[in-house]
């Protein structure tokens, strides 16, 4: 907190909120058009009656910008949000913050942010007023409409909170049950259902800090994993004496990778192979023999350190070594990633790998069963590339009568093969409730525009809870900037009248809704306030509600983890490498692309900014004669895209990657037509289990062409020594570290 900061009780602001102030009438002074007297100048926003100039205060609220739920203090000063700072109330982010999320701010104060509501017209969309907005909302979804079933669906991203339990309800205000479709273009879904199989519950706990040893298949816990703030929190004790070993195995590195010990390149979708190997050599010690069952002891036999090798490209000895390494150092933990789910056998890579954790006894140390919620009908909903795929099955067929979306955009994240924008076309009635245009809002016939996450209230209850169950309270930081945009509550509400006015007509507004939730499920809260009004102001105060729920011991079902592994990793002449799609934390799926703020933070590990690129292996690039800025053409089976190349050593020689998150063509003026999207030529290749699309299974081969460019990143020039070797370098396994300290003591 700053010196200039203050508190300010939450009640006196509710009092304020929405009032108006006095305008100012500004004398004209140098060349100015304004004559004195004659304009009145008005601040967009109005500050409260009890703000001293110059002087910030507080508010708590949660961050929306990806679904870690982490918890916020907006600085506010003179009615305006500056800037948001962690909060220490979250047990989740314990007063820390991401990039990302102080980023929000930008998109609050975004210039393309929808004011009003607009109507399609012929073929472009045009403003309109809310009460034409409603009563063709009214039209198409009301009770004359007559719709049923899968005629009418709502597309949205991970829903948690009050927001997900008022959309449901409207989803079954209608005969048989509406569809709610949830959607995310990077899903976990692979690893949530063998974790259900194996243990009984979708995420598992993990103790970073309680283990002494990680060994992560391409979790990128720190930078994109589940709850990054939090896992770089406890990394940071995980580092502390006595420090912790981590070893990453995975295709491309990633900012986990790059913090690791030991960083090891391996083929993509041979991750299990890998895991079984290590299995393998555990079984050297002699306390497994009796511990471990007779299946796994057969599973595994042929699993030898040659075999991998072959197999995985991973040199024969790191096998028993990394074995080693979880033997000495217990206790251990072993994450898989995304690396590893990505792949049409994903499932039992995944399996294999926590498989680990049952030979080495990580139950109830370093993994355990988090604790029940009372509140069910607010838990998050995850979403998957799965549902897309069925209901993209269901507009084909001409079935879906009327979509409403929200906080998803699948025209962007679909890949090509699917033909998602020309089957959306089929569906005659289309709604986007969004704060800006992007692909998909620009396919819609109509578009309602949202307060920001700055502007609104609500509820929000993270996937991943490390302590109990935390649930975010979500609050207003400022009055809005726009007088026609509304709160994705109100909105959900005002349908939901239009469906059933008499079950919600004691509601004026979300807020009203919102409190009333709340304060009645105030007798599940330790030490909840006996006034109802001292316990929602202390609920809004600290911005959290936290209910103790211990966790548990996890049961664990062997069978699920005897899995066989492919028996053969065929290689394609036509496509002779492996595209890994990486993913950025700026970015995440491409939503926070219109932010400059994220498109001018360089990269961690090749600083680039405002771009796309094609990253190799420095031997690739030679055996190509590729250098970095050559343009290159990447195609798969399935469509082409064309990035400059860049070399980096972090990446496996037959693989290369391309970031996510860019190659808009209709997001503003700050993300269209910048870089390429490599979701686009995704292969339909999906995970035999789950259905899930194999977002690493792309086979894809690689031109050179004639063009060469320039990168704009942060990292300054790659060689200052212009061929004078004014300083060798040396590879660290080649330096004999006791001869070169002799000779710098001489």
């Amino acid at each position: 907190m700053t010196s200039d900061a203050k508190f300010v009780n939450r009640r006196d602001l509710l009092k304020v909120l929405g009032l108006g102030g006095t305008a100012l009438a500004v004398t004209g002074c140098g060349n100015t058009s304004i004559e004195s007297g004659a304009e009145l100048v008005q601040s967009s926003v109005q500050p409260e009656d009890f703000v001293v100039p110059g002087v910030g205060v507080y508010y708590a609220s949660t961050c929306t910008q990806c679904s870690s739920g982490c918890g916020v203090m907006g600085r506010v000063r003179e009615g305006r949000v500056l800037k948001l700072e962690g909060s220490r109330s979250s047990v989740i982010n314990a007063g820390k913050i991401c990039g990302l999320g102080q980023a929000a701010v930008q998109a609050h104060y975004h210039p393309d942010r929808l004011t009003v509501p607009m109507v399609r017209e012929g073929n472009a969309l045009k403003e309109t007023t809310w009460e034409k907005a409603m009563a063709l909302l009214t039209e198409k979804l009301g009770p004359a409409s007559k719709l049923s079933g899968e005629q009418v669906a709502f597309m949205t991203g991970d829903v948690s909170g009050h927001q997900k339990a008022l959309l449901r309800n409207f989803m079954d205000s209608f005969e048989s049950g509406g569809r709610h479709v949830v959607y995310e273009a990077l899903s976990s879904t692979v690893a949530a259902a063998v974790h259900k199989k194996m243990f009984g519950v979708e995420q598992p706990l993990v103790h970073l800090d309680k283990a002494k040893m990680v060994l992560s298949f391409g979790n990128d816990f720190m930078g994109t994993g589940v709850s990054p703030v939090h896992f770089a929190g406890q990394y940071a004790k995980f580092r502390k004496p006595d420090r912790g070993t981590l070893v990453q195995i995975e295709p491309k590195m990633t900012l986990t990778g790059a913090n690791a010990d030991r960083w090891v390149p391996i083929i993509p979708g041979t991750e299990g192979v890998m895991a079984l190997g290590i299995a393998r050599e555990l079984m050297h010690h002699k306390e497994y023999e009796h511990t471990v069952p007779a299946e796994i002891h057969e599973l595994i036999k042929p699993y030898t350190p040659e075999f991998v090798s072959r197999t995985t490209g991973v040199p024969a000895h790191m096998v028993p070594h990394v074995a080693s390494l979880l033997w000495e150092k217990a206790p251990s933990l072993v994450l898989a990633g995304a690396s590893a789910e990505g792949h049409a056998h994903g499932s039992e890579n995944v399996a294999a790998i926590m498989l680990l954790n049952v030979i080495l006894d990580n139950m109830g140390k370093t993994l355990e069963r988090p604790g029940a919620s009372p509140f069910p009908q607010l838990a998050p909903v995850s979403g998957s590339t799965a549902a897309l795929m069925d209901f993209n099955k269901v507009m084909a067929a001409g079935k879906c009568q009327a979509l409403l979306i929200h906080d998803t955009n699948p025209v962007y994240s679909a890949p090509d093969f699917m033909r998602f924008a020309e089957n959306l076309k089929k569906v005659p009635f289309k709604v986007a409730l969004a704060q800006q245009i992007d692909e998909t809002a620009a396919e819609c016939d109509l578009v309602l525009p949202l307060l920001s996450s700055m502007e609104d209230f609500g509820t929000h209850v993270a996937s991943y809870q490390p302590h109990g169950v935390q649930i975010g309270m979500q609050q207003p930081l400022m009055e809005k900037l726009h007088k026609d945009t509304r709160s994705l509550g109100d909105v959900l509400l005002d349908l939901l009248k239009l469906r059933k006015a008499d079950a919600y007509k004691s509601y004026p507004d979300y807020f009203a809704y919102l409190k009333s939730s709340v304060v009645q499920a105030k007798s599940a809260f330790k030490d909840a306030a006996a006034d109802t009004e001292s316990f929602w102001d202390a609920a809004l105060s600290a911005g959290v509600l936290h209910v103790e729920a211990p966790a548990s011991p996890l049961s664990v079902q062997v069978k699920a983890a005897m899995v066989k592994q492919p028996d053969v990793f065929l290689e394609e002449a036509s496509f002779p490498f492996h595209l890994v799609p990486s993913v950025r934390g700026n970015f995440r799926d491409g939503a926070h692309a219109n932010l400059p703020w994220m498109q001018e933070s360089p990269d961690s590990l090749t600083t680039v900014v405002w771009d796309s690129w094609v990253e190799l292996h420095p031997k690739t690039a030679e055996a190509l004669h590729i250098d970095e800025g050559d343009i290159l053409e990447v195609q798969s089976a399935n469509g082409l895209i064309r990035a400059k190349a860049y070399l980096f050593p972090g990446i496996h020689p037959k693989v290369i990657s391309i970031p996510i998150g860019q190659g808009h063509e209709n997001m503003g003026r700050y993300a269209s037509h910048v870089g390429v999207n490599p979701l686009k030529i995704i292969n339909p290749i999906f995970d035999q289990q789950t259905g899930e699309l194999a977002l690493n299974a792309t086979r894809v081969m690689i031109r050179k062409t004639r063009t060469h460019e320039k990168f704009a990143k942060d990292e300054g020039a790659a060689n200052t020594q212009h061929g004078r070797k004014l300083v060798a370098t040396i590879a660290a396994d080649k330096v004999d570290l006791a001869h070169e300290v002799n000779n710098v003591n001489h």
